[in-house]
């Protein structure tokens, strides 16, 4: 006999939930977005620590240092020690984030039901889901390359496809991604497991091939390209919060990859272990290879991908794109196809359940590279550039991102000092529908960041937006929530 209401259990500070008939009828719930089971959190710190390694080594990464010292004006030196630090503060509400994910076991939309209400928690779900698909077309579109590249390398006539060879390698490789990802969590952790080792053997291979044709010296000594005599401050200050905003959205959703974590403990270790060294050092082979490229190849060429498909031998371009394929999938599948599944779920659990939530992130994130997969096919004409959408809107959006990050940790750890009513997130009758408490805290510093756009005066305020804005949006919905009678709804401790 079913029962009727849910029961709450804690083993080892870890919390499961029994579902009743009150949380299995209720339309904010199904069995993709339910709390995991104590027995399903399984991930321990190395695999925590190679889902980073696997996340983080990806064709963007490689070209960071080329975005800041080309569009921030940092020398190479500063480049690197800006990503470094980026990653290290990036950390904090990363792992902050991932606390009641691995608590409860609870996806990152459910969590946000508790700040931004349960209805409410669509809003920043779908701006999230939003960033998340534009990673993913961007990525597919490197992965697509590195098929057509690895098909021309074995097959002489797919070289003269061209960009069409280009489109049908996006193709396959967007089917690839859904495809791992419906087959759930354990198979993203199968693929990063598997991965992490081979992806930081391709590092050492590249390092190895560009170590005897660059001076490292002489890069280092390459004047920055900003104004003579210009502070550095302003400039370091802005290339880092760009590269906060690289993780910005990972900050937000961690919870989706913590609630399979084994304890607190494995969450934060790992975390530490994979993020910060794994994006500094793969970052720092991309300048070195970038550097290295006219020597190696004759021309400056930034990303791995085309560097790659220039080397002469078709059984190292077919080695070495059949691994850069598996670094792009499991950058992809992890950090750009899980967030936007939960989040469009979210929407109505009941009607959208994780493969129909899988297939509507790939055709959103198809729509948005249309008009890239229309130049390859020679049907449009245009100078947009993809590199223009990854340096400037992407890294942009996602600074905006910051509120929510600051409105979580508030929210969890101050407001709800830890305890949250776990069958309450899954009815209607705990948490309000819409807490406005948590749009007012979101909005106030979004507002503001875009306004400053247009003022030289507070400029500052979007150059500094991740920090400002997490920082805004957390003050302001502690001190909202403190005016209310009652904190946030909630009405019991578990």
């Amino acid at each position: 006999m079913q029962q009727i209401r849910s029961q709450v259990t804690e083993r080892d500070g870890l919390f499961e939930l029994e579902a009743g008939s009150d949380v299995l009828d209720s339309p904010r719930y199904n069995h993709d977005m339910a709390p995991t089971k104590v027995r399903e959190r399984t991930w321990n710190k190395w695999h925590i620590t190679a889902l980073w390694v696997g996340m983080a080594i990806c064709v963007p990464t490689y070209t960071l240092g080329g975005v800041l010292t080309a569009y921030f004006g940092l020398s190479v030196g500063e480049a690197l020690l800006a990503i470094l630090f980026a990653n290290v503060i990036v950390l904090i509400p990363l792992t902050l984030n991932a606390f009641p994910g691995t608590k409860y076991g609870i996806p990152f939309p459910v969590l946000l039901r508790s700040s931004f209400g349960i209805l409410g928690s669509n809003v920043p779900c779908l701006i999230r889901a939003l960033v998340a698909c534009g990673w993913f077309g961007i990525q597919t579109m490197f992965g697509g390359l590195a098929i057509h590249l690895f098909l021309g390398s074995v097959f002489e006539g797919w070289k003269s496809l061209g960009g069409t060879g280009e489109v049908i390698g996006f193709m396959v490789f967007w089917a690839l991604n859904l495809w791992v990802v419906i087959r759930g969590a354990e198979s993203i952790k199968w693929l990063e497991t598997l991965s992490a080792p081979l992806l930081v053997a391709v590092g050492i291979g590249l390092l190895v091939w560009a170590m005897p044709n660059v001076s490292m010296t002489e890069l280092l000594a390459i004047p920055p390209k900003r104004p003579e005599g210009a502070s550095v401050v302003s400039y370091f200050a802005a290339g880092l919060t760009a590269m906060v905003g690289f993780w910005a959205t990972l900050s937000l959703n961690i919870p989706d990859f913590s609630r399979y974590a084994k304890s607190q403990k494995d969450q934060i270790v790992g975390q530490i272990i994979g993020l910060p060294l794994t994006m500094f050092l793969f970052a720092s082979l991309g300048v070195i290879m970038t550097a290295a490229s006219v020597k190696l190849v004759g021309v400056t060429v930034s990303d791995p991908v085309t560097l790659i498909g220039h080397i002469q031998s078709p059984v190292w371009v077919a080695v070495a794109m059949a691994l850069i394929i598996i670094a792009t999938l499991s950058t992809n599948t992890a950090a750009n196809i899980v967030s936007p599944t939960n989040d469009f779920q979210n929407i109505a659990p009941k009607v959208v359940n994780r493969t129909k939530a899988v297939l509507l992130t790939g055709l959103v994130g198809l729509v948005l590279m249309a008009h890239e997969l229309l130049k390859k096919l020679g049907l449009i004409v245009s100078d947009v550039s993809l590199e223009t959408v990854y340096s400037n809107w992407l890294l942009g959006y996602s600074s905006l991102l910051g509120p929510i990050a600051g409105i979580m940790v508030v929210d969890y750890f101050l407001i709800k000092k830890q305890q949250l009513d776990l069958a309450g997130l899954y009815r209607d009758d705990v948490y309000p529908a819409w807490n406005w408490a948590g749009f007012v805290a979101f909005g106030v510093p979004v507002v503001l960041t875009l306004l400053s756009l247009g003022s030289d005066a507070f400029s500052w305020f979007y150059s500094y937006g991740w920090f400002t804005g997490s920082a805004l949006g957390g003050i302001i919905y502690y001190g909202l929530c403190v005016m209310r009678a009652q904190p946030s709804g909630v009405k019991s401790a578990v």
